[in-house]
């Protein structure tokens, strides 16, 4: 049976509302955890490429899921103005095992695999009519249908575009200058000492020898002199 307090209310009934906090900030976490190790698919730290009319392209795209899969769903589109052409589909039963991929391009091929997440695909001989927006999709009914994309971009060209290495060229130039100057500056500053050192030594070798020829010479003048002063018997 519920106590009613001074004002009325059931305070069993108090409690059970605010239970419902933690409960609350439970499932919220639940939710984060959920969506930070959910499906996702990525074309690379590069999301586009320039390629010349004629050559062939890779389409790049892996997924990721911390939770796993099972029966993934993925396709490639293009996106030709607002209308969705699909290029290719397939189903990967679960890990590491290999899809029956459907190809609805002639000039696209599946070079994927699902041993390393790989759903990439090639697409030859290219024309400026294949530049635009390619999508990367999947679905993971394992994650209750989390599904996620990536787009990849194709610019088509003449020609590539010849790089400017001026800049690369200057500093490249600079540094081995500067790098030259300390050598030679250490160079000259090694000579100067050495010769210096040597100078030292040759002055105080002249000091040492100064010194030895003082101390005969005055050893002599005495014996001189103690020779004259002695008188004869």
């Amino acid at each position: 049976m519920a106590s009613v307090d001074s004002t009325g209310s059931s305070v069993s009934g108090r409690l059970r509302s605010g239970d419902l906090l933690p409960a609350g900030l439970v499932v919220a976490l639940l939710l984060g955890v959920w969506s930070v190790g959910g499906l996702e698919v990525s074309t690379g730290k590069v999301s586009s490429i320039e390629a010349m009319n004629g050559s062939t392209v890779l389409l790049p795209c892996t997924y990721s899921s911390c939770i796993g899969i099972k029966n993934l769903y993925f396709n490639w589109q293009y996106n030709d103005n607002g209308t969705m052409y699909k290029y290719v589909e397939a189903v990967i039963p679960i890990e590491n095992v290999e899809p029956k991929v459907l190809v609805y391009h002639e000039r696209v091929e599946f070079v994927g695999s699902a041993k390393s997440n790989n759903i990439s695909i090639l697409l030859y001989n290219i024309t400026f009519e294949d530049e635009g927006e390619y999508t990367c999709f999947a679905r993971n009914p394992k994650e209750k249908n989390r599904n996620h994309s990536a787009i990849f971009t194709l610019i088509v060209v003449d020609q590539m575009k010849e790089v400017d290495n001026t800049l690369t060229t200057i500093i490249v130039s600079v540094l081995g200058g500067v790098i030259g100057l300390v050598i030679i500056v250490m160079v000259i500053k090694a000579l100067v000492v050495h010769f210096l050192l040597k100078d030292d030594e040759k002055n105080k070798e002249c000091l040492v020898s100064s010194s030895g020829n003082d101390n005969t010479e005055n050893g002599l003048t005495g014996a001189k002199a103690d020779n004259k002063g002695t008188p004869k018997a």
